[in-house]
């Protein structure tokens, strides 16, 4: 699957703002024009992919569900 292939409604292009590592997970704050996208991948693939802050990356979002409570 070529990033094309996936709905534009679901990619968010962005810089890496935030890296948090641990052993095994980490999390990584990515600031796009709509806000801040904070995804949790494996630390392995943050050292394989290189990825540091001020990288620019594509965020992909899929969701089954999303949920709302009244403010």
């Amino acid at each position: 699957m070529t990033i094309k292939a996936i709905n534009v409604r679901n990619q968010f292009k962005g810089t890496i703002k935030e890296i948090v590592e641990g052993d095994v997970l980490s999390e990584i704050d990515v600031q796009t024009a709509s806000g801040i996208v904070t995804s949790v991948i494996t630390t392995r693939s943050v050292g394989n992919w290189k990825l540091a802050i001020g990288s620019e990356v594509i965020a992909f979002v899929k969701s089954t569900e999303v949920s709302i409570a009244k403010l």
